[in-house]
């Protein structure tokens, strides 16, 4: 008789009723282990690195970083497991960043038991996810606006963000305006506001 591949998994997000649901979701399939969790970007990095899970289910947002900043991290210290972002808010503007990170599909939050064991074997088999009805932004930061607006926030000048991303201060000037336009900002502070009110800060 065939089998199905064992997958493993780490679930990464700050809510235990969370954690705590998904475990006992994919515990009625015998074919899913849940080889580590975590609540933060650092506990998640040492998990990843001690159990190189196949599969990440990976909050948007944790307390200590944001998961377009977490994925990068992750490949790093398990280059083979998949990154699975899981979220309530599909639309959110985070989300193209993170997938740009290097995640490999999204899942939301409300997914039937079935469905999730679906999305981690597709996700295994295949290295991507697509869910259904998954409806992004109309106007998504690019991970480089994505990287110019965090840098703003931090108190960079232009021609500082320009020598960090190895750009020249105009086209960060570009990115910024670019950025401001999708969140309805006209100056620097109100876009940090924004940036904050759509969960990118």
């Amino acid at each position: 008789m065939l089998t199905e591949q064992t997958v493993t998994v780490v679930i990464v997000d700050d809510h235990p009723v969370v954690r705590d649901g998904i475990r006992s979701q994919l515990g009625l399939f015998r074919d899913i282990t849940i080889v580590g969790h975590a609540a933060t970007a650092a506990e998640a990095v040492r998990e990843c690195e001690r159990a190189r899970p196949d599969v990440v289910l990976l909050d948007l947002r944790l307390p200590d970083a944001l998961a377009a900043e977490v994925v990068p991290r992750l490949r790093a210290v398990s280059p083979k497991s998949r990154i699975l972002l899981f979220t309530a808010f599909p639309e959110h503007a985070a989300v193209a960043p993170t997938l740009a990170a290097g995640a490999c599909g999204l899942l939301v939050k409300d997914a039937s038991s079935t469905t999730l064991r679906d999305a981690l074997r597709e996700v295994t088999r295949t290295g991507g996810y697509r869910g259904k009805g998954v409806v992004h932004s109309v106007a998504p930061v690019t991970p480089r606006e994505y990287d110019v607006l965090r840098l703003v926030a931090s108190g960079y000048t232009n021609v500082e963000i320009g020598a960090r991303l190895q750009l020249s201060p105009n086209t960060v000037k570009t990115y910024l305006r670019n950025v401001m336009r999708k969140l309805g900002a006209r100056n620097r502070a109100q876009v940090i506001t924004n940036g904050r009110a759509h969960g990118l800060l």
